[in-house]
This record gives structure tokens, sequence and C-alpha cells, in this order.
């Protein structure tokens, strides 16, 4: 047995001269045990990748809104009073060659509105379209108010009817509305249910978003002589665009598969090493997607970045633990016990490690949206799954495997011999100059991202959908619509209620006017549409359309004739009991500003105006949930960096049991926060449902690099080093493994950058900032603070004679479990 100098880790090249009662109990019970965790382990991935095969894609409206908001609850519990005002479709059907009033794209259309009408999922009652009969005109004449739908009785398309159907349209004043402005195009409204009502099963917007495309490519080309463009915007095309962009990501994740291993290749020169650190993260991917299939979850555009990113953190993971094993190897150490003693090491600073990164996702819990609950939940399996497969399958694999021969003795000559250029140039950062100006560098830094970050906005900043790319089919589709129709898809509604017939009552619905008005009055709002506005013109109506009758008689008769008479040609405008009804403002756009200005007037009116007999609820209708959503993001912000920087500060306290350390450690991941949230300002993001995760998942992933670096550097001190040796022996231990972990994780997201999703893309760009800057920052500012809180570690050791750079590199190595 050929004993090294460190006392506690002996260098044993024989098997037969390991101790094999030696380790801790779970050690033992790990090691002495092996093949049953090969086997238990494989057994595990057949299972559970056998499950993985049936995981679904799918998303869903609910899931994306806060339940427990308040103006959600008013939503959900009006939902069904309020028809088209939840999710829907709207379909337009252009007509390239002229105007609608041609038989060829009528017949056109007719052929599309029965095959949307008969798609699953579609609430059928309320389809509004030219062809629909509830699309309905009226008009005043001698002997009262006449109507009747919109497409003639019996329609042949003769130029009578043609002609016909010119004046009803008119009559039914729907230009603007499912008329295009310039009478090239017609919509279609398509309003979804929750539920497939054929099978009781949630919708499927894959499948939904998949027909919409069907008839779209069917229709599209010249059908009987009409040469039609179809243009499809809501949020189950939104959800079926960046479910089909989906596809995609399984290129980036190869494409990061080939990162990591060409990374960590590039590193180790070992083949057979690379590869299982490869094998042990995909693993925990294939266990991970397994068990999210075994609870009922699904993966949504939102989570569906999860796995890839734990691939990309095992990665990182593996590579510490690979080390450490190689480096054992080349001192002439057994592989099984190389394997051992990384394990003792390292154990203990991963899984706290881990736990951080946990940490990271966990709080996300804390967020009143389901999609990012079950991302958290997703995300946590994840994440604990690779305690299993990186700390401890891992290293079992790496003990039969062993490392190259080769690989091992090029990773101890690193290690021993006097390292120059960058890594010489971070130990200067240890010196009082250097690190005063390392300090006064990132306080500037600091001062200036977080005067930046106060610019940062809450929800969209841009038009259209923002989680897709500004040229994709779906924005230029939206484009169309806005600038061809006068009421636009971003529809804010506030909920009148009243008691039965309460919503007939004069005071009522001058009140409803009054809110009207008000809402018309903010910049942003197109116009507005209630009760009230049908009221006036059926009165006026009701008088030879005399412009002087354009208002809301006291008079109740008055009031009910003119009620009735909008029930049968707008029956949206409130419900049967005529307690609810609805003031719907149209918006330009759902930016973060115009949805503010909108909230403000909306909620001022109701606290003024609300009574025990007439209470204004908001909200309702695709801009008033945005608005709710926006609230709880804005929230969830500040709460949520609260939550999941008091759980690191912890578990670096239980880490260190010094504050001093814990200070060291948490203030480069604070810098790198703010310098986050003034990145987005620059690049134009806003904090909404799919960028609020990323500065969580950034800090407690972030806090790896301190955790690894300092549990180092404290046990060097503590053995008598001084801080200029501790950070040596910290860089040459760990800090390079570090670097190699923040360029891994680097790598492996900016990947994303090229999604044709545009939140993945800014998702990937975060990240990617985040990662690196966590670990320039772990490697500049750790030494730099380290200088003025941390010198003093281990002083009253300093008169006894300290072991050579070598030995204590190794004594560290064997006293870091104690400071983990």
């Amino acid at each position: 047995m050929n004993v090294n100098t460190q006392p506690n880790m002996p260098t044993i090249s024989e098997l037969k001269d390991f101790d094999r009662s030696s380790g801790s109990r779970f050690e033992r019970l790990i090691f002495n045990h092996r093949l049953f965790v090969i086997i238990a382990c494989a057994l595990a991935t057949l299972v559970l990748g056998w499950q993985a095969t049936r995981l679904t894609l799918n998303a869903a409206f609910d899931k994306t809104i806060p339940h427990h908001q308040p103006y959600i609850k008013n939503f959900l519990e009006h939902r069904g009073e309020l028809r088209g005002l939840g999710n829907a479709v709207r379909v337009v059907v252009e007509n390239k060659r002229g105007d609608i009033f041609e038989p060829a794209y009528l017949q056109a259309l007719k052929l599309i509105n029965d095959e949307l009408f008969l798609t699953p999922g579609v609430d059928r009652a309320n389809v509004k379209s030219l062809w629909m009969p509830v699309v309905r005109w009226n008009e005043v004449t001698e002997e009262g108010f006449t109507g009747g739908p919109v497409m003639p009785d019996n329609y042949a398309g003769s130029p009578r009817d043609i002609e016909q159907l010119r004046q009803n349209i008119a009559r039914a004043q729907i230009q603007g509305s499912l008329v295009g402005n310039d009478y090239k195009s017609s919509m279609i409204f398509v309003p979804l249910a929750d539920k497939d009502v054929r099978t009781g099963a949630s919708l499927d917007y894959w499948a939904l978003s998949q027909r919409l495309e069907e008839i779209r490519t069917k229709y599209s080309n010249a059908q009987g002589g009409a040469d039609v463009e179809i243009r499809i915007v809501g949020f189950a095309k939104v959800v079926g665009d960046l479910l089909d962009g989906l596809k995609q990501m399984v290129v980036f994740f190869a494409v990061a598969a080939v990162i990591a291993a060409a990374i960590i290749f590039g590193w180790t020169r070992c083949v057979r090493s690379t590869s299982l650190v490869l094998a042990a993260s995909l693993i925990a991917v294939v266990w991970q997607l397994g068990l999210v299939t075994v609870l009922g979850y699904e993966l949504d555009p939102y989570s569906v970045l999860v796995p890839f990113l734990v691939f990309a953190i095992g990665v990182s993971h593996g590579a510490q633990k690979m080390n450490g094993i190689m480096q054992d190897v080349g001192r002439g150490t057994h592989r099984l016990v190389a394997a051992r003693y990384t394990f003792r090491r390292l154990f203990l600073a991963g899984l706290t490690a881990l736990a951080a990164d946990a940490v990271g996702f966990a709080v996300l819990m804390l967020i009143d949206i389901p999609v990012i609950q079950e991302l958290a939940i997703t995300a946590s399996i994840g994440v604990a799954l690779l305690v299993v497969t990186n700390l401890i399958l891992l290293p079992v694999m790496l003990s039969y495997t062993g490392v190259s021969p080769k690989a091992a003795a090029r990773s101890l000559r690193a290690e021993q011999r006097e390292e120059g250029g960058v890594w010489k140039l971070l130990e200067r950062f240890t010196e009082r100059r250097w690190a005063i100006g390392a300090i006064v560098c990132s306080a500037f830094l600091a001062l200036g991202g977080f005067a930046v970050s106060t610019h940062l906005k809450i929800g969209d900043l841009d038009v259209g959908a923002s989680e897709l790319r500004p040229q994709s089919r779906y924005n230029l589709d939206n484009a169309y619509i806005t600038g061809k129709y006068a009421l636009s898809s971003d529809q804010f509604a506030v909920i009148v209620k009243t008691p039965a017939e309460g919503c007939l009552g004069y005071e009522t619905l001058i009140e409803t006017d009054r809110l009207g008005w008000a809402l018309q009055q903010v910049p942003g709002v197109q116009t507005t549409i209630s009760l009230a506005d049908a009221v006036r013109k059926i009165t006026a109506g009701s008088y030879e359309g005399s412009s002087k009758w354009l208002s809301i008689s006291p008079n109740q008769d008055v009031l009910n004739y003119a009620a009735r008479t909008a029930s049968t040609s707008n029956p949206d405008l409130f419900n049967n009991q005529c307690s609810v009804m609805p003031v719907v403002a149209y918006l330009a756009d759902h930016k973060a500003e115009t949805l503010e200005r909108v909230v403000k007037a909306a909620d001022e009116f109701a606290r003024a105006h609300s009574t025990p007999d007439r209470q204004f609820l908001l909200a309702a209708g695709s801009a008033g949930v945005e608005a709710a959503t926006n609230i709880v993001v804005k929230e969830a912000n500040t709460t949520m960096l609260l939550y999941v920087y008091a759980a690191v500060i912890a578990l670096c306290f239980i880490t260190f049991r010094s504050w001093r350390a814990v200070v060291v450690a948490v203030v480069p991941l604070a810098i790198t926060s703010v310098l986050c949230e003034a990145l987005m300002v620059a690049l134009g993001m806003g904090v909404k449902v799919a960028t609020l995760p990323v500065i969580a998942l950034g800090v407690g992933i972030g806090v790896d690099y301190a955790l690894y670096l300092l549990s180092i550097q404290l046990a060097q001190q503590r053995a008598g080093a001084s801080l200029a040796e501790a950070y040596r022996q910290a860089l040459r231990f760990t800090g390079k493994v570090v670097a190699l972990v923040g360029i891994t994780l680097a790598a492996g997201v900016i990947t994303w950058a090229w999604s044709p999703i545009k939140f993945q893309a800014d998702m990937g760009i975060l990240l990617t900032f985040m990662f690196v800057w966590n670990m320039l920052g772990a490697l500049v500012l750790i030494p730099a603070l380290s200088h003025f809180l941390l010198a003093r570690v281990g002083q009253p050791a300093a008169s006894t004679p300290q072991a050579p750079a070598t030995q204590s590199c190794a004594l560290a190595q064997g006293v870091v479990q104690q400071a983990a």
C-alpha cells in the first residue's frame, strides 16, 4: 500500500488494502451494494422510460390564469353568463380577389363556417359569422321594429340575394366587428368550451390547432373560384403554435448534449467518464418525464424547458464528481476507492447545491398561476432525481469503469503545477488594492443596473402574442385583423351584477352608461359596448330614429321594451335573469401601460359607484384576464425574490455557519439579479408568466458556485492556510470546474435563443447571462469580499507550520465534508 502524506485520504492502489467498513453508514450502504444500485437504477430507467413514452404535450387556458386573484374569481363565478368573453378563436376569411359580396367567396365562407362549427371543443351555440342565424339586423319601420338574420333566408347567390345581404350588414352595423372595414374580409367568432363535450376530457389545444391549420390549408387555395386567405388569432392558436414550435426543442436538446459532451471531453480527454456523465444526466431526465406522467401532469410550453435545464444542471454537477475521481486515480488510487473518496468529499456539498437549485424551483409554487406551479413541481422532481443519478449512481458507475489513465495523469499534473494566466490573475483579488477595485466596480454596476431596472415593466410590451416572434404567422395575422377591424380581440370587461331583473333599472343603466363613458376617456380604449348603448339606440328607433331620443328613458316600460328587443339582436348583453351584464371595452393593444390605465379607471369607478344592489366587478375578457395576471406577477416578483434569497441565505448559513461567509456568497447573486432586470429593460422584456421564473432559477443554480469555492477556501483557511493560499487551492480543486460548470450551463441554454418561440429565446438569453455573471461574480467577488470579511478565518492556527500547497489541497478535500 502506497500511503500519501494526507492523513484522511490515503492513496490505496490495491483494493485488498482498503477498509470496506470505512466511511459513513450511507456510503457503505451504497458502495458495498454497488451491483444492487446499478440493477435498481436500470429497472427504474426501463419502467419510467416506458411511462415517459406516454407523456403528452398540451396547455389549458385555465392553467395560465391566477385562480385566487379577485378579478379572476369574479370572472370564473360568472363565466357561464359572459358569452363571448372567455376563451375564443377568431377566424378571418379574406377575399384576395375582391370583396365579401362575391358568391364564390360566400360559398367558401359557408364551408369554412360549417367545418369550424363541427370542430370538437367549439361552443356551437355561440358561434357567430355571416352564416349564423344568431347574427341579426334590426330596423325601425312605420310598423315598429323589424329584423332577421343577416344572411337572407333561402340565400341562393343571386344578385338580389347579394344586394339584400349588403343591406342587412349595414342594418346590423357589424362593419368593423364581423365584417372588415374595407369589406374584403369577414370574421367567424368561435368560442371554445373548457372540455370536449364528447369525452369530458380537457380540450386538446394541439389537436385543435392542427385542425385549424388543416382548414386553413384546405381553403387557402382557390376553391370553387374563390381565392381566400385565412387568418386565425386567439389563445388556442397561440398555444397551438407554441406546442408546434416545441418539436424543434428536441433538436436544441441534442445540440446541448453535443455541446456539453464537447466541453467535458475537451476538459478531461476521457471518453468513458464523459459518456457516463452524460448518461447519468439523461437518466435523470428520463426518470423525471416518467414520474411526471405517473403523477398525471403534462408538459406545456412553459415547463417543456425544465428537462432541458435538468440535463444541464446534471452535467455540471457530474463534472465535479468526475473531476474528483480523476484526480485521485491520477495519484494512483484504485477506481473504487477514488469513487468512495469523492463521494465522501462532495456528497454533502453537492446535496446542498442541489437543494439550493430545488429551492429556486420550489419557491415558484408561491405564485398563484397553475402553469408556473406545475413547472415548479416538475423541476423540483428533476432536481431531486439528480441526487440519485449524479451524486450516487454516477460515482458507482465510475467505480466500475474508472477513467482513462492518461486523462487522470494529465489532471494531476494540471493540479500540481503552478498556473498562470487568468488563474493567477484571479488570485490577485485577494489583495487589498485589487479587492477594492473589484468591489467598487461591482457597486457601480449594481447602482447603474438598479437605476435601469426601475424601468422594468410588468406584462407584455409588444402588440400581438409576445410569446411568438414578431414575424410569426400569428402576429402577422393579428396585425392584419387589428388594421382591418375596429373592434380588437383585446377585450376588457367590467361585470355589472344586480338582483334578478335589476339590470333593467334606470339607475343601473345610467351608472353603466357612465362607466362606459369613463372608460372611453382612457388612452388605448377604442370603444365600449354595453346594454345601455343598445337601449339608447332602440329607444331612438322607437321614435322614428329621432336623435333627441337617443337617451336612456326613466320610463320603465320603455326600458323593458328596449331590453326585449336587444335580447333578440345581441343576447350577449345580459344573462337570462338580467342580473349580470358586461361593459366591454375594446383596447388598441394589451401592453402593460394600457392595461394599467384601464384597470385604474375601472377600479376607481367601481369603488365609487358600487352599492349593495349594484356591484361593478373587475374583470373579464382576454385583456381583463391578462390584467389580473399582471397584478399577480407584479406581487409575486418581489415575494418570490424575498423567499428564494431567504432560503438560499439559510442554506448558506447551515453550510458555512458564518454570517460573513453568507454575505460573501450572496452578494454576487444579488448583483447578478439586479443586472438581469436591467438586461430585461434593455432587451424590451417585461416580467410575465414566461420570464418570472428566470431570476429564481438563476439564483438557485448560481449559488452552486459559491458553495463549491467557499467550501474549499474555508477548509483551507481553517487548516492554517492564508487567504491567498486558500483561494489558490480552491481554484485548483474546484475553481476550474466552477468555470466549466458556468460554461456548460450557458452553452446548454444559449441554444434556446434560436427557438421559434420568443419567450423561450428570452429565457435562454436571460439564463445564459445569469449563469455567466454568477460564475464571474463568484470567481472575482468571493476573493475580494473575503479579503475584508474572511481574511482572519483560521488565524489562531497561523503559528503552526503550514502544510505544503499540494498537501493543503489534499487536506481541504478531506475536511470539505465538515465545511459543508
